[in-house]
């Protein structure tokens, strides 16, 4: 996992979290279909994924754990180890969607000047060491994805993490408390809302299919905002369409991350929303403090 910032907050400015999936969401396809699994040796991308996950049905394994184990496998079958440097060489290859790699400062500069502090996250069911080769890995304050452990060779022996779609979930929680080590089990520590780090309704989730249901579900019963995003080129929306009726996912959006793009135009507004709600809080803190005065007040005479 990478943590590019300490847990603590960097300013006394209100926090706004974006949480980002991957595959299809920043990057128009799986990460391992562009370039890893065509090196196995697979002409069809769809007969790996066939195969990894056959054998997790026969063995009754968790998805993410089989797909993880057919790549250790089959990679080191092929003579080609597989270790953190190689799956970073191969994220660096991942085609971003349009505009992405510029995104992320356009968002941040804006919250500056609306005095919110943005920061970024991934949730991941791909790879967190594809993700780390990629050139915006610098911009997550944390990504939270699948990972291998590694032996004293540098070789991926055993997942360290798995990431699947109802476990994403628990991080958007170590987001809210401030506990972002996958290992730190305060975050089931109970905390008073006016201690949290980032409240849900501060928390912004993106992705691209049912896996991501959990998540934007969470942070819509919450007051959050949950944005489902589909392929500018193919412009098919079925997905985004199902969850968007079942009321899954608040907004839609191509992933354009263009200027003035419509997704870009949504963030802005949701920024604004939430100094919006800062304000409306502050002014509530100073109504609960003048009356508690004010009762104070009462009893002394």
């Amino acid at each position: 996992m990478t943590d590019n910032f300490t847990n603590n907050k960097e300013s006394d400015k209100p926090i706004l979290a974006i949480c980002y999936d991957f595959d299809r969401t920043l990057t128009p396809d799986d990460m391992q279909a562009q370039g890893f699994i065509q090196d196995l040796g697979y002409k069809e991308i769809a007969d790996f994924w066939y195969a990894a996950n056959e054998f997790g049905v026969d063995n009754g394994m968790d998805s993410n754990a089989c797909y993880m184990y057919k790549m250790q496998e089959e990679a080191r079958a092929k003579g080609m180890p597989l270790t953190r440097k190689l799956l970073q060489e191969y994220g660096s290859k991942i085609k971003l969607y349009p505009a992405v790699e510029d995104w992320f400062e356009r968002i941040n500069k804006y919250g500056e000047e609306r005095g919110i502090q943005v920061e970024h996250y991934i949730i991941s069911s791909g790879l967190a060491e594809m993700i780390e080769g990629t050139p915006i890995a610098k911009y997550f304050k944390k990504i939270y994805s699948n990972c291998y452990l590694y032996n004293r060779q540098g070789e991926a022996v055993w997942p360290a993490q798995i990431v699947n779609y109802t476990n994403k979930t628990q991080f958007l929680f170590r987001i809210e408390k401030g506990f972002l080590e996958a290992t730190d089990n305060r975050v089931n520590d109970f905390m008073p809302n006016e201690e949290v780090r980032v409240p849900f309704r501060n928390i912004v989730y993106l992705g691209d299919s049912d896996t991501d249901i959990p998540c934007m579900l969470l942070v819509n019963r919450r007051g959050g905002h949950s944005i489902g995003v589909y392929c500018p080129d193919t412009k098919d929306k079925k997905k985004i369409d199902k969850m968007f009726q079942a009321h899954r996912v608040k907004y839609i959006a191509e992933a354009d991350y263009s200027e003035d793009s419509r997704i870009e135009k949504l963030l802005k507004a949701i920024i604004d929303k939430t100094v919006a709600y800062e304000d409306l809080e502050e002014f509530y803190e100073t109504s609960k403090v003048e009356l508690e005065e004010y009762a104070k007040e009462a009893q002394s005479k």
